[in-house]
């Protein structure tokens, strides 16, 4: 079967060489179902269907830190499954160096009809974790 024309290829994240900013990621991806399919000095690569997130530093990642509210890229949003799994998630990415963003408003910071866990690491990256509504409807 072909890829949709226009599905995401891969997403390439610079980090810091920072071993919390290394952590929150290579706990996060698997927790979501990503599988590390190659390894190098400077990075790796996290696998899952025909997409995948390559994580990486080195010599030619500029010092500085990280401000998702600057131009570029904001946040990566990541289909998470049921409510109840975005929930586990979030208990368990508290402990992996993930803070929970807006927590006056979750599990609806995005909106009533948006069920999602807004997340940021210590290097001020931000994933959001979607529930699938279709998931849950399919698991009741």
């Amino acid at each position: 079967m072909a890829t949709a024309r226009g599905a995401l290829h891969h997403v390439e994240l610079w980090l810091p060489d920072d071993d919390e900013a290394w952590a929150s990621f290579t706990w996060l991806l698997p927790a979501l179902g990503y599988e590390r399919t190659s390894t190098w000095r400077t990075g790796s690569t996290w696998t899952l269907g025909a997409t995948y997130v390559v994580l990486e530093t080195g010599p030619d990642v500029l010092a500085g830190a990280h401000d998702r509210r600057r131009p570029g890229v904001n946040h990566l949003a990541f289909h998470a499954g049921t409510r109840a799994d975005v929930d586990t998630l979030v208990v368990a990415a508290e402990r992996h160096g993930w803070t929970l963003m807006f927590p006056d408003a979750h599990p609806f910071a995005g909106g009533p009809e948006h069920y999602a866990a807004y997340l940021e690491n210590a290097a001020g990256f931000e994933v959001e974790l979607v529930a699938d509504e279709e998931t849950d409807a399919t698991s009741t």
